[in-house]
């Protein structure tokens, strides 16, 4: 089993970014863990802070692997392209969102992906990559 991870912008600085909202623990710490614990399958990651390269990865992973997870970022409530391309992917993709999107700004509410994806899970921290795991295996 293949599960892809892709995180968009700003999350390259988990750890230091708004340590209230987002923890201090680094998305390549974590993913660490994720791997030890789930060693039985194969786990990959790609993280960017440019739309494109995201719709790009959607793309050359959305045709190959088990399960896409997605945190969008920011462009979960901006981005059309981003939402038309998890739509027009073959992989099921599940939303998850560290923060609780709907405990925060109004615009935040709005997500453009969880119309196409399998899923979405928000507000359960990192905890939420785990879930989305899990339901991947099972």
């Amino acid at each position: 089993m293949h599960i892809h991870i892709i995180n968009g912008p700003n999350l390259n600085l988990l750890g230091l970014r708004e340590p209230e909202i987002y923890g201090t623990e680094t998305f390549e710490d974590f993913l660490s863990k994720l791997k030890s614990q789930f060693s039985e399958i194969q786990l990959t990651y790609f993280q960017s802070n440019v739309e494109g390269e995201i719709i790009n990865n959607l793309q050359e992973n959305g045709f190959n692997c088990d399960g896409i997870i997605l945190n969008a970022g920011g462009y979960t409530h901006t981005s059309v392209a981003i939402g038309d391309c998890v739509a027009a992917i073959k992989t099921p993709v599940i939303e998850v969102h560290i923060s609780n999107i709907y405990a925060r700004e109004n615009f935040r509410h709005q997500s453009y992906i969880a119309p196409y994806a399998a899923g979405s899970i928000v507000g359960l921290g990192l905890n939420g990559y785990t879930l989305a795991i899990t339901h991947f295996i099972q």
